[in-house]
């Protein structure tokens, strides 16, 4: 993929989320001076934890992802410099493991208690160490007032057979929380991974070169 390059009507692409990686991704990509991030007031989101057929989790995602969008959308037109906005981009990011049984369990975020370190190590054993897992992206592109783009992307991760080693180490670190899974690839957690199929900037929260080619379809880059 070539370099984009910003069109001749370079407004701001609102970036609807808390993520730190998201917006660090969005910045690669377009450059920092032209991301405006704009969190859903509303943070909470569907439960996913007991759905167990992919095609129900990519519809699912969707559905956040698109909740998400319509929310920012309606922050924006209460705005003044709204007019100066040219694309806005939500997505939301699960990681799915499979036990067993290949039964498909969906891993969002361990939860923000003591518990967190726990359900970590549970993910691992159970299912991110035993086999490839997926990073599944639902993305919303728009222009304002103007018609979605939907996307989903799956990227296939597995990790080292011996990781477990680690494991201990690892939730020593903190970064598993807040990542979706229970692991950040742009960190430490990146020493586990042996093999990734699909885009990397996936499991990180972004698929970036999907994002590219959806601002290249609307026009937003060139």
């Amino acid at each position: 993929m070539s370099a984009p390059k910003l069109s001749r009507s370079d407004g701001h692409i609102v970036l609807g989320s808390r993520s730190p990686q998201r917006y660090e991704l969005m910045c690669h990509l377009v450059g920092e001076d032209r991301v405006v991030v704009c969190p859903p007031i509303d943070p909470l989101e569907a439960d996913l934890t007991c759905v167990r057929k992919y095609d129900e989790i990519s519809r699912l995602l969707i559905d956040i992802a698109r909740t998400k969008h319509a929310d920012v959308t309606a922050q924006l037109e209460n705005q003044p410099n709204s007019d100066f906005t040219s694309a806005i981009i939500t997505a939301d990011t699960v990681i799915v493991g499979f036990d067993e049984q290949n039964q498909t369990h969906v891993l969002g975020q361990p939860p923000d208690d003591d518990t967190w370190a726990d359900v970590v190590r549970e993910w691992f054993e159970r299912y991110l160490l035993r086999a490839p897992h997926q990073a599944i992206t639902a993305l919303c592109v728009s222009r304002p007032r103007d018609e979605l783009i939907e996307r989903v992307v799956s990227t296939e991760v597995t990790f080292r057979a011996d990781g477990g080693k680690w494991l201990d180490w690892y939730l020593a670190t903190g970064e598993p929380r807040g990542k979706a899974g229970g692991y950040g690839l742009q960190g430490a957690g990146s020493l586990f991974v042996e093999r990734i199929v699909g885009s990397p900037s996936n499991v990180i929260g972004l698929p970036v070169c999907e994002t590219a080619q959806v601002l290249r379809t609307l026009g937003i880059i060139d």
